[in-house]
């Protein structure tokens, strides 16, 4: 199950298909009324685009209109999933809350919906899995996305933190249940964010000179859900093409 698949450019839309190249059923969610907050704006029927090009790759396919700011929402997610497509075997998060704003300027409100999206939904996703995951041991995974941007960008950024942390706690406190648990930071992706001037300015700081894309951050999702990624586990892995080396 992936959750943040709101627009076919976007991260999350890469690393389904990436996994359903790769044989995976994929379920997915997804929050039109934050994209229609965000400059991007929302694309039209991009969740049933997405699901089309799934099945297209023999998928079979669940997409989800969810609210991970409310409590509730992992439990009705975990139930619909299941009653559609059966036991969930990897967990890959790529949903946010993002909104620009700095020390000075960011409000309770948006303080608080950062960390209920980006952290707090983070936690209650991976109990629900834990709770509920029944595979063969070795089989499990957990996988977040997360950023260390802070500067001009506070609640995202501290939210993401906890993200780190609370998932690198499920390699431990899964363990037990043979789930490994990974947090991949892809570094500045061109999902259709950037201005002129960021773009300048990432690729003079990137070796490869080039933007990441959400190929690259999928090819690793992708080996990290198969048998062979099983030895990597409780790790924050940095895919940026060596942006902040």
């Amino acid at each position: 199950m992936l959750t943040g698949v709101g627009r076919s450019i976007g991260i999350g839309a890469g690393i389904a298909r990436q996994l359903a190249q790769a044989g995976w059923d994929v379920a997915f969610t997804y929050w039109t009324p934050y994209d229609a907050r965000m400059a991007w704006g929302i694309e039209p029927d991009a969740a049933d685009s997405i699901a089309g090009t799934l099945a297209e790759r023999g998928a079979k396919t669940v997409a989800m209109e969810a609210d991970l700011a409310a409590p509730e929402t992992p439990e009705r997610v975990f139930n619909e999933v299941e009653r559609r497509l059966g036991r969930i075997t990897a967990l890959v998060m790529c949903h946010c809350e993002s909104v620009d704003s700095g020390l000075l300027d960011t409000t309770l409100e948006s303080f608080d919906r950062h960390f209920a999206v980006n952290a707090r939904a983070t936690w209650l996703l991976i109990r629900e899995y834990g709770r509920r995951f029944r595979g063969p041991r070795g089989t499990g995974r957990v996988i977040s996305l997360t950023s260390d941007h802070t500067v001009g960008n506070l609640p995202y950024g501290a939210s993401k933190g906890a993200l780190d942390r609370i998932t690198l706690a499920a390699a431990h406190e899964l363990a037990h249940l043979g789930i490994t648990a990974n947090v991949i930071n892809p570094g500045p992706v061109d999902t259709g964010w950037m201005s002129d001037d960021v773009r300048e300015h990432i690729l003079r700081r990137t070796p490869l000179e080039r933007l990441g894309t959400p190929q690259d951050t999928a090819h690793l999702v992708a080996f990290l859900c198969s048998p062979q990624g099983q030895w990597v586990n409780g790790q924050l892995l940095k895919s940026n093409g060596g942006f902040t080396a």
